[in-house]
């Protein structure tokens, strides 16, 4: 079965809401996982004339192979922790070793806030239709620890939105989310990048425009 190449993130964004927007969702936010899943979410946004945000999330890598996540931490006031046991006891790590692991991650998001939410209010999602979007998901381990936090946080309802990802990874997030929409589920998944034709990085400067754009847009919305 022949799966689609997004020519970019902006296309991927522009699919994905019109299979979003057929769900008819109640008093949607939309949330992207910096920095890849915001010019997608963006794109959702702007199709259910929806308020933008971000979900500032950190994978926590193991400490010989940061790209083996262990677990992940969600800030808030009480940050949301999300641990792979299996995977902390096989690797032999001890309370001490995860916490400061953590703690890691956290001053990474702590930057990150002042950098890209400074002075921005947040979007509330108390009673709302959470839709968490990113560019793709390989592993979940990020989604679920935003999916956790935003249920603390009172969301009515979680929606995972993303263009593509491993069928495995979309069913395990099944028990964790209302929803899961997924326009690509490839048998062979390899990487996010494979699947677009332009997978640059996406900066600092584009995270803060496209957050900027939307809140406006959102904002003039309201008073329409």
């Amino acid at each position: 079965m022949r799966v689609r190449t997004f020519k970019d993130r902006k296309e991927a964004g522009q699919l994905l809401a019109e299979e979003v927007a057929r769900h008819g969702y109640a008093d949607p936010v939309v949330l992207g996982l910096p920095r890849g899943g915001v010019p997608v979410a963006a794109e959702v946004a702007a199709k259910l004339k929806a308020p933008l945000d971000i979900i500032l999330v950190r994978k926590i890598g193991a400490p010989i192979q940061p790209e083996l996540a262990i677990g992940a931490v969600v800030d808030g006031a009480n940050p949301e922790i999300v641990r792979n046991e299996e995977l902390i006891r096989e690797l032999g790590l001890s309370e001490d070793e995860f916490r400061e692991l953590a703690q890691q991650q956290l001053k990474i998001i702590e930057a990150r806030r002042n950098l890209w939410v400074a002075g921005r209010p947040s979007a509330p999602v108390r009673g709302r239709t959470a839709i968490i979007v990113d560019d793709g998901i390989a592993t979940g381990a990020t989604v679920r620890a935003s999916l956790h936090a935003l249920k603390r946080q009172g969301s009515n309802r979680t929606v995972v939105a993303t263009p593509v990802a491993p069928l495995q990874a979309v069913e395990a997030l099944r028990p964790e989310a209302d929803d899961v929409i997924c326009l690509e589920t490839p048998e062979y998944f390899g990487a996010i990048g494979f699947f677009y034709a332009d997978f640059s990085q996406v900066n600092d400067a584009e995270v803060s425009r496209l957050l900027d754009s939307l809140s406006a847009a959102s904002n003039s919305h309201k008073g329409a």
